[in-house]
């Protein structure tokens, strides 16, 4: 594919960036109008204090921490030929083109154009994208099993989803564990042990009738394996240790977001728990066809977090406050940014 009709960033229209905003307000607002309750706010008015203030800084600070382990890790995965201000406008565009796109296509369809037109050839970039995904399935694999047996999947699972029983969602979540792990093992078996075999394997898949429409996608994903396995094979320990510290600082960020969001209005024990629901609710954020998961963000939130906010009709609200830090402001920088990049690598 050539770099005249891939462009991303040009086929991002202004109904892209608007369509996710309204449909993520659309929903808090019909959550809102359901459960209004004015004691609520009334209580939120009484419990509002200094400290409040601090924990949402908290909450924010978490968010940078989130960015500032994607970009060491890309500097680290690019052997530093990225600087920091080109780190911060990969990661910025990577996470703009996620917030405008389904969360099962996210920006990693499109990362390897925004890391190669840094400056990297186009198959480092392909590295580098292969292995940041290795890296965050990695991160899930890992924690998922170990939160289960912290927590116990009683308390994980026990959540109120209208038609389902506790057992069937405990069933489609260890299936959605098992297909990242299943991914996970096959990107690290055709990485480091059989680019060639694995590409073959993907090139043969993708020819059967059902999975054809995807031949070409499939078939770009099998050639930056082959590439990346060059690419990364010889690194040594110390090397893998500094990608995932910055895998873990990010996701882990990203997640206690909520903790301290909560902190600010509410009294809370049990932090871990809530750590590992938010874990849970992004395998359902991962199957969302809505632009950024818009939408089903804010319904998860308040099937898997509604019992951690003591004051009736309040979930809705942190929903929204949850997403206007963790979700809208990659809307806004990305549609800053992406005018003047545009303008100056293309």
């Amino acid at each position: 594919m050539s770099e005249a009709t891939f462009n991303p960033v040009r086929r991002v229209k202004a109904s892209k960036i608007i369509l996710p905003a309204v449909i993520g307000l659309g929903v808090v607002a019909y959550m809102i109008f359901r459960d209004f309750s004015p004691e609520a706010f009334y209580e939120i008015k009484k419990t509002f204090s200094s400290m409040s203030i601090v924990w949402l800084l908290a909450a924010i600070l978490c968010m940078i921490g989130r960015d500032l382990g994607y970009m060491m890790r890309i500097r680290l995965l690019s052997d530093y030929k990225l600087s920091w201000r080109q780190s911060f406008k990969v990661i910025m565009l990577w996470e703009f083109t996620s917030a405008v796109t389904p969360s099962a296509i996210g920006g990693t369809s499109v990362a390897t154009f925004y890391v190669h037109k840094e400056g990297l050839s186009v198959g480092r970039s392909s590295a580098i994208v292969m292995t940041t995904s290795l890296l965050d399935e990695m991160y899930f694999v890992i924690m998922f099993p170990l939160i289960i047996l912290i927590v116990g999947s009683s308390r994980l699972f026990d959540v109120d989803l209208p038609g389902w029983t506790a057992q069937g969602v405990i069933t489609i979540l260890w299936i959605g564990y098992f297909i990242k792990l299943v991914w996970a093992m096959l990107l690290s078996y055709g990485l480091f042990i059989n680019p060639r075999g694995l590409s073959k394997l993907i090139f043969r898949l993708f020819h059967l009738p059902i999975l054809r429409r995807w031949k070409r996608s499939a078939g770009k994903a099998a050639v930056d394996i082959e590439i990346a396995s060059e690419e990364m094979k010889s690194r040594k320990l110390t090397y893998w240790l500094k990608a995932f510290a910055g895998t873990f600082l990010s996701w882990t960020s990203r997640y206690w977001v909520v903790n301290f969001m909560l902190l600010a209005f509410i009294p809370l024990n049990d932090h871990f728990l809530i750590f590992a629901r938010q874990l849970v609710m992004w395998i359902a954020m991962l199957v969302s066809i809505t632009p950024g998961g818009s939408g089903i963000a804010e319904i998860t939130f308040n099937i898997f977090l509604n019992e951690f906010v003591v004051i009736v009709g309040l979930t809705s609200a942190m929903a929204l406050l949850w997403r206007l830090i963790s979700y809208y402001p990659y809307l806004v920088v990305g549609a800053l940014l992406a005018p003047k990049w545009v303008n100056d690598k293309l």
